[in-house]
Order: structure tokens, then sequence, then C-alpha cells
């Protein structure tokens, strides 16, 4: 199959699949370009600028943000985005417009943007006369000779020591300089580390250079490209193969502050339900309901945390979406019901493909309602997927949206708690996808599948995420996605795909999940120990390690290729499993917290090294390093056999997490890292809430939560974010609480504060404060102006003192 879609592709861009080409040899690869000005004018909040053969249109979104348009022969489309928050409102910001001999100039507090009048080509500063982003040929155009309509391509100046990162799932290094990467969601099964196109489609890069960080967004649907320097050095493009051409400009200048704004354009998630960010363990598949069953008796009297497990494709009649397979699954209610009663989730998957068969009611309902694809001539797209031949919704159109979210009613009464969206690029067996003449209505702006292929696993996520908002009445929605675009954080997870059991799989992971935050998704993570293959017992340590620290935690294997249940290999390998699990639930409060950080500010909740270290050059290349939050930096090892590993700290100190050494940031280090460590370092002055180890998420009512404070240099914040767990109580004050901890140093005390927002009562009812970085036992603890020194322990350089959760102020002396 992977031949055929090879060639399809291949003849897909056989006319244009080159980038600026400076000789062309025949009219076929002639250019045109907007021309010199002829008029402008302003529109509302738009400028303009009208050429011979092409306008361009520049809204100022934000002081910050600005959003360019180019239509052809003065021809702009409807200004319709499937990306874009429905929410997302332009800042009020003063801008003017001044018109300069040679060229007009927007002028915001932050940026000025030139349009050269001779050729409205662009150029972006920043206020010190920095140029940020500058045309080469700019905006200019082909005509597409196949399919019609036009290629629209942007050409931009790589300004030397330029480094360029996001695009989400990408593989291959982190930093995409000098690579050329191709959007066009792809069924690849045990894909490469060359590798492209993959899953996702997110058209979103940022760059950086004279310490300042930008990024582009090119809201465009069709199948694009982006060159990052390959074809020509001194040159960075985007194109696509049809459609207008969109795209914003954000300005950081850190790139952190990019991905933020970016969010705000695109959505941030809403709280996922806390058990989704628990351990998930899958298989294809887990059937019957016996070997379902003996799988959660197996977690739950050998210890070893968990809280959801996944039901695969055999769970179906005969691959019928929406159906159980009454032999396998007799009383599939019960059965999920008895799970709950052990502290399971239980996490269906549904594809897109409904089965040709006219007593399946899914199959009449979308006939009659006229749900499904047609090809050109308005025949039925039909293509096999697993339960054979299909038909395939079409997601484009809301009418179909919404029936698709009906269709839930039943497994959620079921009990069902989230749903797994598969096969959704959309892949087929036959020629990979759908062909390219399958209409789409794409809400009232009809096109072929070259202009819905790459959102239709966002859309088909959607209407999932919405079936369950409308049935599980006030619990939060779960949906996991493998194929997606730009805004899917808005209602998805992902995972990385059908990977291999290898190390460098191991490695690959860790860059994706880190590009995918990058890229506005922070709720990815990978399959665990490779979908593919069978792990030996070190190398799914390994990744257990790592994926402690990745948002969504799922082991998830092709049952053909060998069981990777963490029981299934060597016990020194198991007692390491279970320990790192344990330790997420552990982290919980923390990593629930941070989620709960980044779906208020869209600050990503994976952050490489560059986005944290922005001008530090040791940074740049860094891939295998990342922050989880403000405060907590990983280094996973990704070599067998290694007892030891070098990593980067940035700046800073940062104290071992298994040893308490305080290590001075901005230098290259070597750390241990024994089979049962992973470099973990927590930032100085960072305080880390930890809570007692549980079988599953609130498994039960703990007395005392665990405060790990770590002694500060000067002021640092820290916070405690609660709530309910699920539900949608949290949106008024009185359904969370958030505590707010700074840790500072006044002469020789060490002081730690606390402010409570909100109203939402905590379980606990005392913290125990845990102070690490002394050198002994303090010489007076006071809180709230109660001595309590007598009732402080001190050991291994950790003195340990439980207080009332309500508590104001804590002075340590030394």
């Amino acid at each position: 199959m992977e031949n055929i879609i090879e060639e399809n592709k291949n003849e897909e861009v056989g006319d244009f699949s080159g980038n600026y080409i400076e000789k062309f040899q025949d009219k076929n690869a002639e250019e045109f370009f907007s021309g010199p000005l002829v008029s402008w004018e302003k529109q509302g909040d738009a400028f303009l600028f009208h050429g011979q053969l092409a306008s361009l249109e520049i809204r100022v979104i934000a002081a910050d943000i600005l959003k360019f348009r180019h239509g052809i022969d003065g021809y702009f489309e409807d200004d319709f985005s499937y990306a874009i928050d429905p929410t997302f409102k332009s800042e009020q910001t003063n801008y003017k417009l001044e018109d300069q001999k040679t060229a007009f100039v927007i002028k915001t507090d932050i940026l000025k943007c030139y349009i050269n009048k001779s050729s409205l080509q662009t150029k972006i500063l920043n206020l010190e006369g920095t140029v940020v982003l500058e045309d080469e040929k700019g905006f200019h155009w082909q005509d597409h000779k196949h399919y019609g309509g036009n290629i629209s391509i942007c050409t931009r100046v790589l300004h030397q020591d330029e480094k360029f990162y996001g695009l989400g799932d990408k593989t291959g290094k982190l930093n995409l300089i000098g690579t050329k990467r191709e959007l066009w969601g792809t069924d690849c099964y045990g894909y490469g580390n060359d590798k492209d196109p993959v899953y996702k489609n997110i058209p979103f890069y940022m760059g950086q250079h004279s310490q300042i960080g930008y990024g582009i967004f090119m809201d465009n649907t069709f199948r694009s490209f982006f060159d990052f320097g390959k074809e020509r050095k001194t040159v960075c493009s985007y194109w696509a193969q049809g459609g207008e051409m969109r795209y914003y400009y954000i300005h950081g200048p850190k790139l952190i502050d990019v991905v933020r704004k970016y969010a705000e354009l695109t959505g941030k998630p809403q709280l996922p339900p806390k058990w989704a960010l628990g351990y998930h363990q899958s298989k294809w598949s887990y059937y019957p309901e016996s070997v379902v069953r003996k799988l959660g008796d197996e977690f739950r009297s050998r210890q070893i945390p968990c809280d959801v497990i996944h039901l695969d494709i055999d769970y179906m009649d005969e691959f019928r979406c929406f159906t159980w397979d009454d032999k396998k699954f007799p009383n599939p209610k019960q059965m999920i019901s008895d799970l709950k009663d052990q502290g399971f989730k239980t996490v269906v998957i549904i594809d897109p493909g409904i089965k040709v068969d006219k007593n399946y009611s899914v199959y009449q309902e979308g006939m009659a309602g006229d749900h499904f694809c047609k090809r050109m001539d308005g025949d039925l797209l039909k293509a096999s997927v697993w339960p054979g031949l299909c038909h395939f919704p079409d997601f484009t159109q809301k009418k179909t949206r919404e029936w698709w979210a009906t269709l839930f009613d039943g497994l959620v009464e079921d009990g069902v708690d989230g749903v797994w969206n598969d096969m959704n690029e959309p892949a087929t067996f036959e020629d990979g996808t759908f062909p390219n003449d399958v209409r789409h209505d794409f809400d009232g702006h009809p096109g072929s599948h070259r202009k819905g292929h790459n959102v239709y696993g966002s859309l088909m996520a959607q209407s999932t995420w919405a079936g369950q908002k409308q049935f599980m009445k006030n619990k939060r929605p779960f949906t996991i996605s493998r194929s997606a675009y730009a805004g899917i954080q808005k209602h998805a997870s992902v995972w990385t795909g059908d990977n291999i059991a290898s190390w460098e799989h191991l490695k690959i992971a860790n860059i994706q999940c880190q590009r995918l935050a990058a890229s506005g998704i922070s709720f990815a993570g990978s399959d665990v120990g490779g979908f593919i293959g069978s792990p030996d017992g070190e190398l799914y340590t390994r990744w257990i390690q790592m994926a402690v620290f990745h948002p969504f935690f799922r082991t998830h294997s092709s049952g053909d290729h060998g069981d990777k249940e963490p029981w299934k290999f060597d016990q020194k390998y198991v007692d390491i499993v279970r320990r790192f699990i344990e330790m997420r639930y552990e982290l919980m409060p923390y990593v629930y917290s941070v989620f709960q950080h980044h779906s208020e500010t869209g600050i990503p909740m994976i952050r490489s090294l560059h986005l944290e270290g922005h001008i530090d050059p040791e940074t740049f290349y860094r891939e295998e390093e990342f922050f989880l939050g403000d405060h907590i930096m990983i280094c996973p090892v990704s070599e067998p056999g290694k007892s030891s590993r070098k990593m980067y700290l940035t700046s800073g100190q940062w104290y071992n997490y298994w040893t308490d050494q305080l290590i001075d940031g901005g230098l290259e280090i070597k750390v241990e890292t024994p089979l049962d460590q992973i470099p973990i370092f927590i930032r100085q002055g960072a305080i880390i809430p930890r809570q007692p180890k549980m079988q599953y998420v609130d498994e039960f009512v703990f007395e005392t939560l665990t405060l790990e404070c770590y002694k500060p240099a000067t002021s640092t914040s820290s916070s405690v974010y609660e709530d309910g767990g699920d539900g949608y109580d949290y949106l008024a004050s009185t359904g969370y609480v958030k505590k707010l901890l700074n840790s500072s140093i006044e002469d020789t005390n060490w002081i730690i504060s606390q402010e409570i927002e909100g109203e939402f009562e905590s379980t606990y009812q005392s913290y125990e404060i845990k102070l690490h970085g002394l050198q002994q036992l303090p010489t007076q603890i006071v809180v709230d102006n109660e001595d309590l020194t007598s009732n402080t322990n001190f050991d291994a350089g950790v003195a340990s003192i439980i207080i009332n959760k309500n508590f104001k102020q804590l002075i340590i002396k030394t």
C-alpha cells in the first residue's frame, strides 16, 4: 500500500513540487506577481493595496499580530477558517498608516510594516529598527495546470543564523533549518525519522534571529510545503497548492510569547477530566470481555497504577462503528460499570468509515440524511477500511457533524468515558486516502478533497467531542485524534501514531511531543514502548520514564507484535516501571496545575529548551531536554546501556531531584543515570505539590498535601490549582481554588507566603512543608506569628513540618 500512496503523491505534485527555482525551462513554470501599486483604500479595520495583478489586505489584529491576505486579480475568497477560535476578537490597539515616497508604513506600538509601492512586497521591523521578516520575492503564484486555480507562494529572506521550529508532529531534528516539509495528513505505519509527511497538518512555524522570535501561521488547508533554506540557503518559503494566501505574522519577541499568542488565535483547550492525565493501557485489541476484566484485575493485584483501559476495533460487531460484538462483549454496560468500581475508565475507538450495509442503522441514517462524501459526478465515495467497503461522512458539512454527534448517545449510555478517533487522515486501504475529486461542503465553501483533506480529522474530532459533551451531562469530554489541523487543541488530545519499538523512536517521540506543544498542542503523547515490534525491558522502562512527563501517557501496542503490559518484563523492570507510574500520580497536583495554567494562558505544558532559553545559543539545537511546566526539567535516556549522560541546564540554579544537589545552570553537565533514574531537575525556588501514591486518580481522600519547597535565591512563584476533577463547576469561583505560593529570601530569612483565589474547598486539611536546600535545622520556624520550631523534623538536609492548609506566611530563620 505504501508504494501506491507514494506514486499518487508524486503524481499530485508533479507539476509543482519545487520551490523558487532560478531558471525556469518553459512557460508552464511561469510566475506571476502583484505588480506595482495602482490604488489603495481603507475598509473598516483593513488596509487594501491594489497592484496591477493582485491585491494585498493587511489587518492589525493586535499591536503584535498582523493578518495578510493576497487576492489575485483583486479577488478575495470568503474569509473563512476552521482554525481560528470563534471567540477570538482583535484587540483595540493604536496604529496608523504613513504614506512615504516609496512605501506605505503601518505602525503599531510594537511593529512597523513597510509595503513597497513598486511591488507590494513587505518588510516588518521592530521599533528599534531590526528587520524581523522581509520579502525576497514575496507573494507570487503559478497557474495549477492540472487542477486549475493557483499555487500561492511566499518567499522570505532567510537571515543569518536563523532558526526554525514548529509544524506539529514532524519527524527529524527539532530545528527545521535546512529542511523542506510537507503538510498532507498521511497514515504512515512504522514511519521513520526521515518520513514526511506524517499524520498532522499544523501550518504554523516560528523563526528566530537577532534575539527576536516571530511566528507565521498560514491558514490554508490545501496540500502545503515549507522550505527552510533547503533549496536556496538564503530563502525561507511556504506555499499551498490551492486556495488563498492567508497568513498571520505573530511577534514575540520571545518564542514562548509567540506560542501563547498563536493559542489565543486558534484556541486554548478546556480542562480535561483529571483521570485523563493518569496512565492509560491500550492494545490492538483487548477482547473478549474476560481479557479486559483480567487486565483490570492484574493492574490492581500488582498495584501498578492505571486509570484508563482502551478498546480497539475488535470490540465492534464486524468493525461497525457504534456497535458492540455481543459474542465478545455480551454485556458491555455491566463490564464498564464493574471496571468503574475498580477505578478504571473506558475509552473506545471510533473510525470514520461506515460499513456499506443496508441493515446497519448508522449506514441507513447516513444515507437518509445525505451525510456521506460524494465523487465529482455525484456517486458516493466507496473505499475499504476495516469493515470492508465503506462510505465516509463529510465532516466539513455542519449537518453531518451534528448528526455524527447524536451517534454517541448509546456509547455514553453504556458508560463509555472517552473516544479515540483513528484512521481520520482520512486513511483508506486502496489509495491511502480519498481521491482528489471527492467533494466537500466546507461549510458553504465547497471544494474537492484537495481542500478538505488536511482538516478532515480535526472536524471529526470536533464532532466526536461535541457528541460526548451533548450526552455526558456535567462531565468533560475526552477525545483523542490521530490526524489534526491547526486548532485541534480545542477539542482533542493527540498521539504520534504508529511508531516502532526502537531507541530511535523513543527519541523521535520526545521531539515530536515538544514540537506539538510548540504548535499549540500540549495534550500529546506517544505509544509508549512502540506500537510495532517488541521492546526489551530496558527500552520499555526508559520510555515509561520519559512519558511520565508527557501530558498524554499511554502504552499502546499491536497485539501481533507481542504484549506490552508493564508486568510482561523481568521483575527488575516491573518494579522500576511501577515506581515511575506511581511518580506520575504523586505529581498529579503539579501536572493538573500545569494543565490549568496552559488552558488559561496558552503557554505550553511541554517546553523545549529554546522556548525557555530564548537567546541562549546553547539551547538552539538541544533536542532531548525539556520542561514540564515552569519548574521541572527532564532529560530522557535514549540509548541502551547508559549509566550516565550529558545534558544542558538553562540559566539559573537547579536542584538534582534525586540528590538535592544544587547545580549552576548555563552549563553542560554529566548526570548519573542508573536504570532506576533519569535526569530530573527542579528549578531553584520552586514549590512542587505532591500527593500520596494512588492506584487511580482520586482513589481516596488524603489528609495532607506535601509541598516540596526548594530554597530560592530570589523571589519565585508557584501555584497549586484544584477543582472537582470533572464537570464545569470550575467555571465559577465556587468551583475552583488556586493557591499562589511565593518563595523569597529576605536578609537571612526564607519566606513562603500563600494567597488563595477561589472558594473550592480542598479535601485535605494540612500541608506537609518539606524544605530542601538547607544546611542545618532552621533556628526558628514561624507560621502566621506562631512559633512551630519544636514541631520541625530534620533529616538528610530536608526539614519538614505539618501546617494548616490556609496559612498565609511561613518564615524559616537560618
